[in-house]
């Protein structure tokens, strides 16, 4: 991993055991030639890796003799080209952004240093990385950062080995580095006087308010076109994160982590029955959410703005809903200014756009929900080596790209929905950016069955290149399976939203038997209408009519459901199947269920109906709803009558929804055990956008450990279709070493 110190280590070791030679940068990794005593140079060996730096990765050490050139003393050699063709491919890795270090902060903090109060200060352990490389070896002139000429100071630190910042590619001081702007205190005072200010960061433009102004807030949600979905929300540290949220040794562990991401946390404040808060965060903050996504400042320009500002700020993309981050600052005066009250940018361009990171603690372990700043384009390693290059272009929502060689998947940043031109845009900048920084040509690129997709029409169009379709939901499975080292066959349990099934209907609530190669699906979800078709996606309430309808007379609907306007003309829909195609779908019974406890009727974003129904959840609640699995079917119908049952009964909806929950769980498990007494698999791997439901994914676990399976989850890409690029990358390659695409049964 470039650009994290790793040159003056080796350069203190060598100095520190009396050695002679050189080290360099190569677009290969680091070469290091050494001389002097045999036991000198074995312990350089040895402490070349147990002394790393933190933020170092060495994923292949190489020691080979070579004659002594008598080398009179130890340097660090101007990066070059590898020693091998032109057109070798480039092994070193670029690491991400890191969030600003202890020492950067005292020095910022310390009236008398010249960084007092800079808010671009940076060394060899933080600040800007990817957003800012241009190319590779990764030195000052392939970054952003090649205009900003170091003063003599700055140049100095650069050029002593002995000091943190040598070779720290974004080096720079008040004197020679960039500007904002604005003054941090007007900043400060904009948002007290309740003003929206859209700032420049380190991957993109945010939208900053204060998070305690309902009235700012909500300006915001209205200019943003962004309803109800939470805002994340930036606190100035530790301290201020438990004033608001439960945070454990294992959350401030990952708040506080390199990656600095948005963590998921627990709301210490009780939300009233209309999802009102009465903490010091504004309640249009996160309506109706029993959690918080709360950030540390990872930035110096953070970290001066919530010091002056003295509480949390809300800190979301810049960007309307739907589209990508603004982060270009032509771009970001076009699109944001007609949200922010201020633009305030600064003069160190962006070279590609980086959203946040979001995740949550599961178990004591990081679990992602979307991995971008602070862990893109750190590769994911696999235990399985390609062939030939891959490209995987991912699915349709929460879009992602993956370049794959050796044993190497760099997945992309996130990149948002690809339902517009600006994303496909960025998903089309991210393909190009990634394969250029590593050096990967594709010669094979997997995609999506769903012939609409953009990223599918995108693989489609590309000449040259062997294209390889990948079921959604076998890549779903994959993906976990690459996530941890597993080369199957296991029982794969793939529950989301939607995918595109190889019968054609739509998919969602699969059990498959997978491999890296093939798959088999052994059962479903019974499937049911999907009234009107994408309709029913945002309007819940036509999935309670679809499966209120399989419930013939005693589907009955409740009154806030027989009241709505097109009530009728929806159940049509589903009884004759017109504009109804037939669904599997785990996320759209999740949705039927909450239409049904009157949670959410109408969704203004992807999967409300399903987060709402699980914060609804008794946690005190044991009970659960019995269901069939019957040819191979999980009838989910039976659940929904459970429910309607206790609906009349008046059963309070936080019950009810914990019998929905642990019935779900409960007839998965059941399942999973008729598929074992089939195969003899006692593995079950869990992925799927669904699987951020922490309730079912946990009472799921439980249930199939305590009859003997081994349960996979993901661990270092997201379960929803964040990871899907990764799955379908390893398929790819699983089937080009064994020279073709393999069949699938469903």
């Amino acid at each position: 991993m470039q650009g994290v110190g790793f040159r003056p280590h080796v350069h203190a070791l060598a100095t520190q055991l009396r050695l002679r030679g050189w080290v360099e940068n190569t677009e290969a990794g680091v070469e290091i030639a050494i001389e002097g005593p045999a036991d000198a140079v074995e312990a350089f060996v040895k402490h070349l890796v147990s002394d790393a730096p933190p933020l170092a990765q060495i994923d292949a050490l190489r020691v080979e003799p070579a004659a002594p050139v008598g080398a009179g003393g130890f340097l660090i050699r101007p990066s070059r080209p590898s020693r091998q063709a032109a057109t070798a491919t480039a092994t070193a890795l670029v690491s991400p952004d890191v969030a600003t270090c202890e020492d950067c902060l005292a020095e910022m903090a310390d009236p008398s240093n010249r960084r007092h109060g800079y808010p671009f200060t940076n060394c060899t352990n933080c600040g800007p990385r990817y957003t800012i490389v241009t190319g590779v070896p990764y030195d000052r002139p392939n970054t952003t950062m090649h205009t900003f000429s170091l003063c003599d100071a700055c140049l100095a630190e650069y050029d002593d080995p002995t000091d943190r910042r040598f070779h720290a590619q974004p080096v720079c001081c008040p004197r020679c580095g960039p500007t904002l702007d604005l003054r941090i205190e007007h900043i400060a005072a904009a948002l007290l006087q309740d003003g929206i200010v859209a700032l420049k960061g380190l991957g993109g433009y945010h939208l900053a308010a204060l998070a305690s102004s309902d009235a700012a807030v909500r300006r915001l949600r209205t200019r943003k076109h962004r309803d109800d979905k939470p805002f994340a929300l930036m606190v100035a540290d530790l301290e201020a994160a438990r004033a608001l949220c439960r945070v454990g040794g294992a959350e401030a562990q990952l708040l506080s982590s390199p990656a600095h991401p948005i963590v998921l946390l627990d709301r210490l404040d009780r939300l009233d029955r209309h999802g009102r808060s009465a903490a010091a965060v504004a309640s249009a903050t996160a309506p109706g959410s029993a959690q918080l996504g709360i950030m540390l400042p990872y930035t110096g320009l953070h970290h001066l703005l919530l010091a002056a500002v003295g509480q949390p700020i809300v800190l979301t993309s810049g960007n309307l809903s739907d589209e990508p981050i603004a982060y270009r600052d032509d771009d970001a005066a076009v699109r944001l200014g007609p949200v922010a009250d201020r633009i305030v940018g600064h003069d160190r361009p962006i070279h590609i756009r980086v959203d946040d990171s979001v995740a949550r603690v599961v178990d004591g372990q990081p679990y992602l929900l979307r991995r971008s700043r602070g862990y893109a384009p750190a590769p994911v390693a696999v235990a399985w080596p390609f062939a030939r290059p891959v490209l995987a272009c991912g699915a349709e929502l929460k879009s992602t790209i993956a370049l794959a060689r050796g044993r190497h998947v760099f997945l992309s940043h996130h990149l948002g929905d690809l339902k517009n031109y600006e994303t496909y845009a960025a998903f089309c900048e991210a393909i190009e950016h990634v394969g250029r920084l590593f050096q990967i040509e594709p010669e094979v690129v997997a995609h999506d069955l769903h012939p609409s997709y953009l990223s599918t029409v995108h693989a489609v169009e590309r000449d040259g290149v062997d294209r390889v379709a990948v079921q959604h939901h076998h890549a779903h499975i994959v993906s976990c399976l690459a996530d941890n080292d597993e080369p199957g066959p296991v029982i794969g349990v793939a529950f989301d939203g939607a995918g595109h099934g190889s019968d054609g209907t739509v998919w969602g609530g699969e059990l498959l038997v997978a491999d890296l190669v093939d798959f088999e699906r052994m059962a479903w979800l019974a499937t049911v209408p999907l009234p009107g078709g994408d309709a029913a996606v945002k309007q819940p309430w036509r999935m309670a009519a679809a499966y209120l309808h399989t419930l013939g007379e005693a589907g009955a609907p409740p009154p806030w459901l027989a009241a709505q306007a097109r009530w009728g003309d929806v159940v049509e829909l589903a009884r004759t199947g017109l504009r109804s195609p037939l669904t599997s779908s785990v996320g759209r019974l999740f949705d039927a269920v909450a239409a049904l406890l009157d949670v959410r009727t109408d969704a203004t974003y992807e999967g409300q109906a399903a987060v709402e129904l699980e914060q609804r959840v008794d946690p005190d609640e044991s009970g659960a709803y019995p269901a069939r699995v019957v040819n191979d079917r999980l009838i989910g119908s039976d659940l929904v009558a459970g429910v309607l049952e206790d609906v009349r009964a008046g059963v309070e909806p936080g019950r009810i929804a914990a019998r929905f929950h642990r019935g779900l769980a409960e007839v998965t498990a059941t399942a999973c055990e008729l598929i074992r007494d089939r195969r003899g698999l006692d593995t079950v791997a869990l992925s799927g956008g669904v699987f951020l439901n922490m309730v079912l994914l946990r009472q799921l676990t439980e249930r199939l450990q305590s009859t003997g399976f081994r349960v996979l989850r993901h661990r270092r890409v997201p379960t929803n279709d964040g990871g899907i690029s990764l799955g379908q990358a390893v398929v790819a390659g699983a089937r080009d070493r064994l020279g073709g695409p393999a069949r699938c049964t469903s």
